[in-house]
């Protein structure tokens, strides 16, 4: 689960300091998504239902 306004990076952040992935917080409706490397430049949102179904069907390619 998000944590509500919370910035959270998968575990599979890469090696070295872990900031090579993308961090999601909850944003009620949508979910945003921002880059580890750089947190500070633009965002992306989506509605949290249109992102839960990309997480799903990606998901289900690996």
């Amino acid at each position: 689960m998000i944590t509500p306004g919370i910035w959270q990076k998968s575990s599979f952040s890469g090696g070295g300091q872990g900031d090579a992935c993308v961090e999601v917080a909850h944003r009620h409706p949508h979910i945003a998504i921002r880059d580890s490397k750089v947190p500070a430049r633009a965002t992306l949102t989506f509605p949290t239902e249109a992102f839960t179904t990309f997480i799903n069907r990606l998901a289900k390619e690996l």
